[in-house]
């Protein structure tokens, strides 16, 4: 844990000899633009991937960027997002060799974790005959990965958090996209919606 501190330390001071002043202002407010929803995978770091500061991206992660609409810690943070900060962009991101999507291919019981995970292996069921088309369990991983981001990006334009603020006018796009472990890009799965004309 002092290594963390240390490291810490070392951030801090390097933001605040680039950018004096930039904690005291981060302090007084909140206002991203963007909504993250990512997975928890610790080699998925949101704000360095999209080369934002603290303050700039409003972020809720969980095992393989599910959203549901019984997950009321997911739908808070939506809520807050949409309706107090007034984001302008939510991004569901997926990662290619995701381990949640993987485990969510198998027959296993993992515990308490299968639970959550039925919800991918749902969509696998659906898409069973595409998957297990491609040649290779890599493949197959990482299109399952796409076609989750692409059922979440569904889930989310569903909410009525989501159908509200488009009936009042929010200018608010959900993004579908996907992260590439070995080569460090995004890339649009192009399936944006947006409740504006």
């Amino acid at each position: 844990m002092q290594n963390l501190f240390e490291n810490n330390k070392r951030w801090s001071a390097d933001i605040r000899s680039r950018q004096p002043g930039f904690f005291a202002t981060l302090a007084k407010q909140q206002a991203p633009r963007y909504l993250w929803i990512g997975c928890a995978d610790s080699r998925v770091p949101a704000n360095e991937i999209v080369g934002l500061l603290p303050g700039e991206l409003f972020v809720h992660r969980n095992v393989g960027n599910v959203v549901t609409h019984t997950d009321f810690n997911c739908l808070s943070v939506i809520q807050f997002a949409v309706d107090v900060l007034k984001v302008e962009h939510i991004m569901i991101t997926g990662h290619y060799g995701c381990g949640g999507v993987a485990a969510a291919m198998e027959d296993n019981d993992l515990g308490l974790i299968t639970n959550w995970l039925r919800h991918i292996r749902d969509i696998y069921q659906r898409n069973r005959e595409q998957i297990d088309a491609l040649a290779g369990k890599e493949a197959q991983v990482d299109l399952l990965c796409e076609l989750n981001v692409r059922e979440q990006v569904r889930n989310v334009a569903e909410t009525t958090i989501v159908q509200g603020a488009w009936k009042r006018g929010h200018k608010l796009e959900i993004h579908g996209v996907i992260y590439g472990l070995k080569d460090g890009l995004l890339r649009n799965l192009d399936v944006s919606q947006s409740g504006n004309p």
